[in-house]
């Protein structure tokens, strides 16, 4: 398996996350990219390769232009406005406010976050722009005959919706290959997303839509981020009514349940007639994440690269969550090694 990555992930380097009432040390950072860029090596699994630059137009087919262009001069803004730290927002246009796009720099990071844990800094849209390159790449390789291919991502991308940022996301990477393999003429395509936390951005972004089918199983959105989306009764609207298909599960769920849903996802894609899979790649529904609540076991996830090979298809791993970083490189590991001998 090829494994696409770029060295721009070290770009962002964030200082401060607001976790549990305090600034503390970001989850989600650059030893995470590099514990699994060592695992890949070690373990031998293929090729590593650097991405090729695709320009915008993949990521704006997927995500509104508007919020792009924030995203691009976000960092620029806020050093203009004479602030010294990161960008974290402060206020949001909430309900009974108008949704009116505000100039100041303060108030365009309300209108796009869709969380506050999530500072933006200097190298943050470099990154997330390596990133999408990241999994563009992938894709490409997969669209052109490839069995699998593994996007090594770094900024992650699930959370990110159209025109939203948050969950340590800024562009949807998976949304984004999966738009790509339909550009160049997969007729369906699926995205599952086994991510602790809910998928929320590429439910967002295919909602409404009955050529990309979403699944994802995740930590009941009554107890686990992000709180307002994830639920088993959004199924889709309009043209996607029954195209997403959502498994909240309680906090504690082992590996019982949680394969139960995996096997009814994968059986639904099937009969979806999905032509490639996505696979949003969260590791964080591992037992000991610092930030999730599941308790899949280093071996649970040998087992899911198994799973995944017997759906036959040409598949795509885009990493997303995962933050017990000392585990995080072998429970990769063992998912693609897995599908790849399966």
């Amino acid at each position: 398996m090829i494994t696409i990555h770029s060295e721009d992930y070290r770009l962002r380097d964030a200082r401060t996350e607001l976790f549990g009432g305090e600034l503390v040390q970001p989850h989600e950072r650059p030893s995470r990219a590099e514990i699994v860029l060592r695992h890949v090596q070690a373990a031998g699994l293929g090729e590593i390769r650097a991405p090729r630059e695709f320009g915008l137009d993949p990521v704006l087919r997927v995500h509104d232009a508007g919020f792009v262009d924030f995203l691009s001069r976000a960092w620029d803004l806020w050093q203009e406005a004479g602030y010294k730290g990161e960008a974290i927002p402060t206020c949001w246009p909430a309900r009974r406010m108008v949704q009116r796009r505000p100039d100041h720099i303060d108030g365009l990071l309300g209108y796009y976050a869709l969380a506050t844990e999530t500072s933006f800094t200097q190298g943050s849209w470099p990154a997330a722009r390596a990133s999408a390159n990241v999994a563009l790449t992938a894709a490409e390789l997969v669209q052109g005959g490839a069995r699998s291919a593994f996007a090594l991502c770094r900024p992650p991308g699930h959370h990110a919706a159209l025109d939203m940022y948050g969950g340590f996301c800024f562009l949807n990477n998976a949304a984004i290959a999966a738009q790509y393999l339909r550009d160049q003429g997969a007729a369906r395509v699926a995205v599952l997303d086994v991510d602790f936390h809910h998928g929320n951005g590429t439910q967002d972004i295919f909602y409404a839509r009955d050529d990309v089918y979403f699944a994802s199983i995740h930590g009941d959105p009554r107890f686990a981020f992000p709180h307002f989306l994830g639920y088993g009764d959004e199924t889709g609207a309009g043209a996607g009514e029954g195209f997403t298909r959502n498994y909240p599960l309680p906090e504690g769920t082992g590996a019982g349940p949680w394969f139960a849903a995996l096997d009814d996802a994968l059986d639904r894609i099937r009969r979806f007639g999905a032509e490639a899979l996505v696979i949003s790649l969260g590791l964080d529904a591992y037992e000991n994440d610092p930030i999730s609540g599941f308790k899949l076991k280093a071996s649970d996830f040998t087992t899911l690269g198994a799973r995944l090979a017997q759906a036959g298809l040409p598949t795509l791993f885009v990493l997303e969550g995962g933050y017990d970083i000392d585990a995080l490189g072998a429970n990769t590991v063992n998912v693609l090694r897995a599908f790849e001998e399966g």
